[in-house]
């Protein structure tokens, strides 16, 4: 399985970072160790000093597609989630600044944080999902796919333009605004729509 990240879906969060608006989605990859295995701790890797979380909602597709057109989109995914998508903000700073790739930052292991996936129809609209991230009890993230630049059917149509998308793949569709670093001893957790869906310790 693959994990396929959106960068810069939300334009409070473009702007929080002082990126451009981008004119297409904005698309990296994660290995499959990235994943945060069930019940672990997060481990801040010894090589940041500014890890950053972004909770995002995530996709699992469930059917073999290639060039996927929007109209269809909704039919190769059934679950959905939340989760985190861990950046070393100090070290993807100094690789944009080189016009590097992002990997480093995005990709290392347990950077990929993965709620339980619930059914995705037990919502009236998937266009209009509240998600929340908590730190420590208080609400540091909040978002509502209403303010996606491109919806979930339209990232899985573009992406499937480049990448044969298959049964288990992981979209993560992108963060809102209120990115910030974590610490030692934080307690992370992520709602859609108030179902918390994951709970995890930093260290």
């Amino acid at each position: 399985m693959k994990i396929i990240c959106i960068g810069r879906n939300y334009t409070e969060h473009v702007h929080e970072l002082q990126n451009e608006t981008p004119t297409a989605p904005v698309v990296f990859m994660k290995p499959d160790s990235a994943i945060l295995l069930k019940q672990h701790p997060f481990v801040i890797p010894e090589f940041s000093e500014d890890i950053h979380h972004e909770l995002e909602i995530i996709v699992k597709i469930s059917k073999v597609g290639k060039y996927i057109e929007p109209k269809f989109a909704h039919k190769y995914f059934e679950e959905i989630s939340v989760g985190i998508d861990f950046t070393a903000r100090d070290l993807q700073a100094q690789l944009k600044a080189k016009g590097l790739p992002w990997e480093k930052a995005k990709a290392f292991d347990g950077s990929a944080v993965i709620g339980d996936f619930v059914s995705k129809t037990q919502f009236d609209s998937l266009d209009a999902l509240t998600f929340e991230l908590k730190k420590n009890n208080q609400t540091v993230q909040k978002g509502n796919t209403s303010q996606m630049l491109w919806n979930i059917e339209a990232l899985i149509s573009y992406v499937s333009t480049y990448f044969t998308l298959k049964i288990g793949d992981i979209i993560f569709t992108g963060t809102p605004a209120g990115v910030a670093a974590v610490q030692p001893e934080d307690v992370l957790e992520g709602f859609l729509e108030e179902q918390k869906l994951f709970r995890i310790q930093v260290k």
